[in-house]
Parts: C-alpha cells; structure tokens; sequence
C-alpha cells in the first residue's frame, strides 16, 4: 500500500466515523425523518441524502482532484485517476425501520482495482476496512475469512434486490439448505460481506450489487484471506454485477450453486 492509498484509507476511517456520527443521529429520531420512495421495496432517507453531501464535502476539501460517484446524488469527475465511491446508509429499509444493521460504506477505486474499503457500522463501534496489500482489520485487529472445510459448517449470506428474477433466491436459498448450510440475509450486504471478511460468514452471493454497495466489501474479503471474483471495479461503477465471495474452501461450492441459480435470471 503506498503512501497515497494509506493517507486516503486514514482519512476514509475518520470520514466515515463522523459520517456515522451523523446518520446516528438521525436514526435516533426517526419519526421526524422524510422517507421516500425510489422503486419497490427501494427507499431513500434525508438522512441518505445528508450524510452522502457530509461525505462528499469532506472528500473534497481534502482531495479535490479525486473523483466521486454516490448512491443519492450526481457523480463528479476528477483528475487524479482516484474515484471514490460511497454509500452514505447501506441497509436503508433496515435503517427507517428502527433496525440496528446498517452502515456507512466508503470505497476508492484507482485504474480499474478498489484500492481501500471501508465499512462503518456506528451502532456497534465497529469499523471494517483495508488497503490493497495491508490485510483486513475490525477496528484495529487484524481480521480473517473462516477456515470451515464446506458450506455445511457455516452460514452463507444471500441477497437480492429489485433485478432480481422470482426464482433466483429461492433456488439459491434451497441449494444452501439442500448442501446442510444456514442462510443469513440481514438486507445489508455490504455489512455481510465484511462479515465474510470477519469470519462470520463462510460466505455471500447475490446475483446483482451496485458498485457503492459492494466493492468496500470484496476488497476487505480479498485482504482477508477470502476468494473473489475477477471484475473491474470501473464496469461496476457504470453497471453494477453480481457478486460471490467466501472463504477459500468454501468458494468454488458457492460459485457452483449461485451460477446454476442465477441461471438465465428469471
């Protein structure tokens, strides 16, 4: 991890930690919070919209040259090659809901490749991030994928969203339990995947993430010890994709399963 990279993690922790402060606080009174609606089962908070604008102020100030892509508001461009990518409140549904699992996500991508991630989840004091080439950390301890031997030891998180076909998660659901494995959807998967990179999960498949839900993620799973697929984080950025990880002994059995649920997406 240069030097570069390791000044913009730093600075990632503490932005996100204030972030978090903030999103806190609106989660506190949720009965004055304005909701709406952006699809099905798709919902937007002020506090969404506020705490993106907290971030994307502090990334500017101190690297005005970097480039910006958020969840609620318009990308910026940028001249140094650094694009950040940021969900301000991943896990919403949970969040308007009174729900504690949600967090702030903060990732940067440099020529194609997620360079840190960070994922902030302020209800429990827990910060998840990485450099590329620096390991994976919970706060300040080093952090590390499962070692079970099979998806029968452990449980896989599953997500879906709104692209999802009808049948994807119920195949994928019944191949985990058919192999004797537990399935976890807890409607935040960019929490999940860094519980993948925790050891809390063995391992997490969803058939389409968006970049700022993702790519912190497989970053912290990769620097964990973990297995990911090979993807290009500027395409995501643009297009999204599906997303398999888990722990190695664990992975090609999850990528068997998902790939023949997934199917032609119906």
């Amino acid at each position: 991890m240069n030097d570069e990279i390791s000044e913009r993690l730093k600075q990632a922790r503490s932005i996100c930690d204030e972030a978090g402060k903030t999103a806190l606080g609106y989660f506190r009174r949720l009965d004055s919070l304005n909701i709406e609606a952006k699809g099905h089962q798709d919902l937007v908070s002020q506090a969404d919209k506020e705490v993106e604008l907290e971030i994307r102020a502090a990334l500017a100030g101190l690297f005005p040259e970097d480039g910006i892509v958020g969840e609620e508001h318009a990308p910026v461009e940028g001249s140094s090659g650094y694009v950040w990518v940021i969900d301000p409140i991943d896990g919403t549904a949970n969040f308007v809901a009174g729900i504690p699992v949600w967090c702030v996500v903060l990732a940067c991508v440099w020529q194609g490749k997620t360079v840190l991630g960070v994922i902030h989840d302020p209800l429990h004091g827990e910060t998840f991030h990485a450099g590329v080439g620096g390991g994976a950390f919970c706060n300040e301890a080093a952090m590390f994928v499962s070692k079970t031997s099979g998806i029968n030891q452990g449980s896989v998180g599953v997500g879906f969203s709104n692209r999802s076909g009808k049948g994807v998660i119920a195949r994928l659901v019944a191949a985990v339990v058919e192999r004797g494995g537990l399935f976890v959807r807890n409607a935040s998967g960019a929490m999940s995947l860094a519980y993948v990179a925790a050891g809390r999960l063995i391992g997490y498949s969803e058939d389409h993430m968006n970049a700022w839900d993702c790519l912190a993620g497989q970053l912290l799973v990769a620097e964990a010890g973990g297995v990911i697929e090979d993807q290009d984080a500027d395409e995501m950025i643009v297009d999204g994709g599906r997303v398999i990880v888990g722990a190695p002994s664990v992975f090609a059995e999850l990528l068997e399963i998902s790939e023949a649920a997934f199917g032609d997406g119906d």
